[in-house]
């Protein structure tokens, strides 16, 4: 394909998954991670086992200096991209009283602004060719709202806020935004759930267990692939749950 793909948070889970599709599918990859570098390189090295390049950064993305320095060295080592995953985000468990400021801050700055940042770089990119496509990973909690999970709820319905705004603005350049709102799927992310959590959790779902990142990642690439007329969905997968 010779595509250019930039994946945030692919360290592990949906993000890992990703990469590794896409790379399979004949895409060169560009990802990040904001402190699991070891994870990365080794990620690295199965893209490339796969024969495909594979650049690495490691950095906070909802830091604008350093999505910038990310996206100066997409540019240097590809000169151009064709997608950009936001996967980044982390997640916090507990009562909305007791999240303090700085917890805050940094579910918004993992969650929202990174998304932010990466996208604004990726549309200088994408403008001057007229093509492009940005994907960005969100939640049915975004929509939905959880209990407990109130800030990262938030976050997630700012996401989807941002993708039918952004997939507005950019249509006309022929640059499609759209989102996927995943349900429970099987990452570190729901590693905090006790067994018996996990056992009512998945007593709610029709299907009756979680999904596996490959089948987020499989997601992701349908919608890549998907009639150009597509823009401004947010799509969900959530095994019937919500």
């Amino acid at each position: 394909m010779n595509k250019t793909v930039v994946i945030t948070g692919a360290s592990r889970g949906i993000g890992r998954a990703a990469a590794l599709l896409f790379a399979s599918r004949g895409c060169d990859l560009a990802v990040s991670c904001r402190s699991q570098t070891s994870a990365l390189a080794s990620l690295c090295r199965e893209i490339q086992k796969l024969g495909r390049s594979c650049l690495t950064f490691t950095g906070d993305m909802g830091d604008p200096l350093s999505c910038e320095a990310f996206f100066t060295q997409i540019r240097e080592r590809y000169g151009h991209m064709d997608l950009l995953i936001n996967n980044a985000g982390i997640s916090r468990n507990g009562l909305f009283q007791d999240m303090t400021p700085e917890q805050w801050q940094q579910i918004l700055s993992n969650n929202i602004s990174s998304a932010f940042y990466c996208s604004q770089q990726a549309v200088r990119m994408m403008l001057p060719r007229q093509s492009g496509c940005i994907l960005n990973v969100s939640s049915v909690w975004g929509q939905k709202g959880a209990a407990c999970e109130v800030a990262y709820s938030a976050t997630k319905g700012a996401v989807d806020s941002m993708t039918k705004a952004l997939a507005r603005e950019l249509a006309p350049s022929c640059i499609r935004v759209n989102a996927v709102s995943f349900g429970a799927i099987d990452t570190d992310m729901n590693a905090f759930l006790t067994p018996d959590e996990k056992t009512m959790l998945l007593d709610e779902i029709p299907m009756g267990r979680m999904g596996t990142p490959e089948e987020a990642a499989q997601m992701l690439w349908q919608i890549y692939e998907s009639p150009a007329y597509l823009t401004g969905q947010i799509v969900v997968m959530d095994g019937g749950w919500i």
